[in-house]
């Protein structure tokens, strides 16, 4: 059956819309994740204190992140706060400027962290209904975060390179502020009025509450521990190669493989999704991180980094999409958000943990510390197999590749 035309398209699609925003989304924290551990380190801040400077606004937004998603979710569309989320992190970056010492860069950095981390569940909740509705895929959307992710990783490197570490301030900031632009592009996510769906309204648990039940929460906090251990690569990987002797045009094509091949799958999930259940895709995600991070712990040459820095695609893309699609497969539109916001709680919840352990770890046994990492990927692993033992999907109740 085939739902009818509207009368009039609009002449850019909320998914080019939406798509904008997400190209443009992650650029600043790539900047942060090629040059911004030895920036902090050129300010006189020590390996612990930039665990810190990372883990704090981490933690600020875990106890804010379901009351946002609750907001979000009882706004007349999630675009609202969307918008006024980005804008402050637009504006707020511009103080660095004028802050010197911990304190100060961590009062700022926690305050230009807060919007831009709120509103990345929102942005995932509200896209991922809207494909729903309207019949197209989430996966290539969200690939195109990735995409500019990847882009400015190469370019920073090589900008940085070329102009030296003074160009990391505007760069970064410029880039906040391009966000914000960006964000008054995107569509109504609920539909226009007399807009038509291609696809039936969801169906699902109507309340946070009728669906925190153990076979559910597991995986999610499995994953959490898998995601964690990528939040310490973001924030201490282009020190560590720094002091292994790779330069800034060397660490910012080398993180960018990883956020290509991310980008790859994210453009194919689609044919995962419609041919394993989610759990399943989950559990690879775990089991593959660890083999990546203990032989990253061995501190390789470029060669063997660059198919490692490629199972981003498992590590990383496949375990977070399965993730969103096993939410979206249990819950209605009702609690999208606040949903999304409860697997943020737990992602930002071990990435508290990951990071402040990690910025103690590096300084104790450097690159060794990712030996660590693959034994926390490993236990959250064990959290999703759990899950699939309490309730296969193919049980009577389960959703369709749940």
């Amino acid at each position: 059956m085939s739902a009818a035309v509207p009368l009039s398209e609009p002449r850019v699609s909320p998914e080019l819309r939406a798509t904008i925003f997400y190209f443009v989304q992650y650029m600043a924290g790539a900047v942060v994740s090629v040059y911004g551990g030895i920036w902090f380190a050129a300010q006189g801040l020590t390996s612990e204190e930039i665990g810190i400077l990372n883990a704090f606004p981490v933690l600020v937004i875990l106890v804010l992140n379901m009351l946002v998603g609750r907001i979000a979710d009882r706004a007349s569309d999630w675009r609202q706060v969307i918008v006024f989320g980005s804008v402050l992190a637009g504006i707020v970056p511009l103080a660095l400027f004028f802050v010197h010492g911990f304190w100060g860069i961590l009062a700022v950095w926690t305050l230009l962290s807060l919007p831009a981390g709120l509103v990345g569940p929102v942005v995932d909740a509200a896209t991922l209904r809207m494909t729903n509705r309207r019949g197209s895929q989430f996966g290539p959307i969200r690939a195109w975060g990735t995409v500019g992710y990847m882009v400015m990783l190469v370019l920073s490197g090589f900008i940085i390179a070329a102009l030296g570490g003074g160009i990391f301030l505007p760069l970064f900031v410029g880039l906040c502020l391009v966000r914000t632009v960006a964000s008054f592009g995107l569509p109504r996510f609920r539909g226009e009025k007399g807009e038509a769906s291609v696809a039936p309204p969801s169906t699902g648990a109507r309340h946070l509450r009728d669906v925190l039940k153990p076979f559910f929460v597991l995986p999610l906090v499995g994953f959490s521990m898998v995601y964690s251990t990528h939040i310490v690569l973001n924030a201490f990987q282009g020190l560590l190669w720094k002091e292994q002797g790779f330069s800034e045009d060397v660490i910012g094509p080398l993180l960018a493989v990883g956020a290509l091949a991310e980008a790859g799958l994210m453009f194919i999930f689609g044919r995962f999704a419609n041919r394993f259940p989610a759990r399943s895709l989950i559990l690879a995600s775990a089991i593959v991180a660890v083999f990546r991070w203990a032989c990253m712990a061995f501190e390789p040459g470029i060669i063997p980094l660059i198919p490692l820095q490629a199972l981003n695609a498992i590590t990383f893309a496949l375990g977070y999409m399965g993730c969103l699609h096993f939410i979206a497969n249990w819950t209605s539109d009702d609690i999208a958000a606040e949903t999304q916001g409860f697997f943020q709680v737990l992602l930002l919840g071990m990435s508290v943990i990951a990071l402040l352990a990690f910025g103690w770890l590096t300084g104790l046994m450097g690159a060794k510390a990712y030996l660590v990492a693959a034994v926390f990927a490993g236990l959250g692993g064990v959290l999703i197999w759990l899950s699939l033992a309490m309730q296969s999907p193919k049980q009577p109740g389960a959703p369709a590749l749940g």
